[in-house]
């Protein structure tokens, strides 16, 4: 049993960390989350920051634009040229794709200076393609609304989703002490 274990041993640090690593930083996001009351930023913090962003950028591209709270639940309503077209809720502000990340480099670290420029480089990355996502996911849905589930179930998903998992692949690859002790 106990050569098992030492045959074994990166695999279950790997997982070990990993899952404290998540756990702790869900259960820290999740207390962030029950006590945004929404009473200065509505829904919580990150969720109004993406939603005034997304409108920010679509004005930007030349749309007409407006975000506004959305009344019966805590979301925020992004409106279109006029049309309503979707609601940004919490799990659109790429917070929980962050801590997966995070998670999974925290349990592949590197040097510890090299650890925390890779985070926060690729944590700044996956906010920046989430936020580009859900602009493209509400021009997509103003141009092309019979292909709504099509685009929000699978290819928006498959973009930030894989760009996480090239973000991981290049860690381990490059920086992990997992691929220096194989050199």
């Amino acid at each position: 049993m106990k050569s098992l274990f030492i045959k074994y041993k990166s695999v279950i640090k790997f997982i070990l960390t990993f899952l404290l690593v998540y756990g702790v930083l869900s259960f820290v996001y999740k207390f962030y989350l029950q006590f945004s009351d929404g009473s200065k930023f509505y829904p919580d913090y990150f969720t109004h920051l993406v939603s005034i962003q997304t409108e920010n950028v679509l004005n930007a591209l030349g749309y007409n634009a407006q975000v506004i709270p959305h009344p019966n639940e805590p979301s925020m309503k992004v409106i279109l040229n006029g049309e309503f077209l979707a609601r940004i809720i919490e799990g659109c502000n790429g917070i929980s794709v962050i801590i997966l990340f995070l998670s999974f480099i925290a349990a592949f670290s590197g040097k510890l200076k090299t650890t925390f420029f890779y985070v926060l480089s690729g944590s700044v990355l996956i906010y920046a393609v989430n936020l580009i996502r859900i602009v493209l996911l509400t021009v997509g849905l103003y141009h092309y609304p019979e292909y709504e589930d099509v685009l929000h179930t699978v290819i928006f998903p498959g973009i930030i989703y894989g760009m996480v998992f090239l973000l991981w692949i290049f860690w381990v690859n490059r920086f992990s002490k997992l691929n220096k002790n194989h050199e």
